[in-house]
């Protein structure tokens, strides 16, 4: 089976492409099973874009939709909540008023600050900016358990301008295996997300060293995503991605329908 479990479309405030777009792109790339996750980022700090779903309209398109495409793919409707503390239970209400196939929760922001945004790393180390972000995320595993997947791990090495932006994972490790201990023991999984490869990280989100210690702490559920914004990122390097996976000795990768987990044979 040929799915991607994190994309998106026009209901997200970062992308322009309409969905059925990215739809009939998915059709003719052969995918049989594709999952928009499109963002629900409440209280994010950003000058022009709104990063709120308009969730009733997305709830109203996938419930015609996936009738409407249901002979040439399956359409699922996902979503990727911006996770902060103060907001944990209003995303668990949100998640309880529609009937999504499956939730990623994603740390865009450290302490209320985009990690995109120059004045994050202006104002810390590379160190402390990578420790801070990871510090939110345990606070955040730790209080919120309404998702399937943690999204995109280390994003925040995307940004900074450093000459190595490589997370040494011996500096957090401590910090690191806690985060993946609480997703395990609560059911959980993480994401490969390949946009890393697109970044010119040469890893996906979350890098190698991550996903093996999530695998070698007992992680099994794990999903691929490209994170796609455009039509032509659909399933961009899953076949590397693929790879990866099997060196660190995964056998399967997971989708999600009505939010439980199926397992695919890699």
């Amino acid at each position: 089976m040929l799915s991607d479990f994190h994309l998106h479309s026009h209901f997200s405030g970062d992308c322009q492409v309409p969905i059925h777009e990215m739809i009939q792109s998915a059709i003719d790339k052969g995918v049989n099973r594709l999952c928009f996750t499109d963002h629900h980022d409440l209280d994010f700090p950003h000058p022009t874009i709104n990063f709120e779903l308009d969730l009733e309209s997305y709830y109203t398109y996938f419930k015609e939709a996936k009738g409407q495409y249901q002979d040439k793919i399956q359409l699922l409707m996902g979503i990727e909540l911006g996770m902060q503390p103060h907001l944990h239970s209003t995303l668990s209400q949100i998640v309880k008023t529609y009937p999504f196939d499956f939730i990623i929760a994603s740390n865009h922001l450290s302490h209320g600050i985009d990690v995109y945004d120059k004045i994050y790393f202006e104002e810390r180390s590379q160190y402390k900016g990578y420790l801070e972000y990871f510090e939110d995320m345990l606070e955040n595993v730790k209080g919120y358990t309404d998702y399937d997947v943690y999204g995109h791990l280390d994003y925040v090495i995307r940004y900074g301008d450093f000459a190595n932006k490589k997370l040494a994972y011996k500096d957090f490790k401590e910090l690191l295996d806690e985060i993946l201990r609480v997703i395990i023991h609560s059911g959980k999984g993480i994401e490969v997300n390949t946009s890393g490869y697109k970044y010119g990280l040469e890893n996906p989100h979350p890098s190698l060293e991550i996903i093996q210690h999530y695998k070698d702490l007992g992680g099994q559920i794990i999903t691929l995503g490209s994170d796609a914004h455009m039509p032509g990122n659909i399933c961009s390097n899953f076949e590397r991605a693929k790879d990866l996976l099997r060196g660190v000795g995964f056998k399967y990768v997971c989708t999600f329908v009505e939010r439980q987990a199926e397992f695919h044979a890699l």
